[in-house]
C-alpha cells in the first residue's frame, strides 16, 4: 500500500473522486502544511492557520498505480490557480502535493511535468515534504456519500467526478 497527500481545494471533491477509484483502499480527510497544532475546520477556513485541505490516499498499486492517482488529481481540480478553486478562495484551498520520501516527491514533480500539457497556464501546484498531519472531524469524512443531495456535492463536486469519469471511467465505480 502507498499513501499520497493531495491538496486540490475543498477536501470534499477528493474523498468523493477517490472514495470511488478502484484500488483506493482509504481516504482520509485533514489539514497539513500550516503552523497550528490540532486545526478545526472552521480555524483552518479562517484562512489564518496555514493548513490546506488534503485528502490521504491510499491505494494498492497491484490495482492501479501511482500515476494514474496523480493524473486523477490534475484532471479532478484547477492546478493553474494561486489559493483557489472556483468558489472556495484562500491559502488553504492550494493545490498541493505533501511527499514523504524523495520517490513521492520525484513522482510529483513528474506528474506536473506531464500534466502540464494539459494546461494552457502554469500549474502553480506547490510540492513540499509532509509535516503532521491532522485527520478533520468525522462529518468531513467520505461527505459526498453521506450528503448527495446538498448544494455543494450537487454544484460543484458533480462536475468534477462528471469531468474525472470521462478520462477515468475505467477506475471510478459506476
Amino acid at each position: 500500500m502507498k499513501t499520497f497527500v493531495l491538496g486540490g481545494g475543498c477536501f470534499w471533491c477528493l474523498d468523493a473522486l477517490y472514495q470511488q477509484t478502484r484500488g483506493v483502499t482509504e481516504v482520509v480527510s485533514g489539514y497539513t502544511g500550516g503552523h497550528v497544532r490540532n486545526p478545526d475546520y472552521y480555524a483552518v477556513c479562517n484562512g489564518t492557520t496555514g493548513h490546506a485541505e488534503v485528502v490521504a490516499v491510499t491505494f494498492d498499486e497491484s490495482i492501479i498505480g501511482g500515476d494514474v492517482i496523480l493524473d486523477m488529481f490534475f484532471v479532478s481540480h484547477d492546478p493553474t490557480t494561486l489559493n483557489r478553486q472556483g468558489y472556495d478562495v484562500g491559502t488553504q484551498y492550494r493545490s498541493s502535493m505533501f511527499y514523504t520520501d524523495a520517490a513521492q516527491e520525484e513522482a510529483f514533480r513528474a506528474a506536473i511535468e506531464r500534466n502540464q500539457a494539459h494546461w494552457d497556464k502554469p500549474i502553480v501546484t506547490v510540492v513540499n515534504r509532509l509535516p503532521e498531519f491532522y485527520t478533520a472531524d468525522e462529518e468531513h469524512q467520505n461527505f459526498y456519500a453521506k450528503h448527495p443531495e446538498q448544494g455543494y456535492c450537487q454544484v460543484i463536486i458533480n462536475p468534477k467526478l462528471a469531468k474525472a469519469r470521462k478520462y477515468y471511467s475505467a477506475w471510478l465505480a459506476a
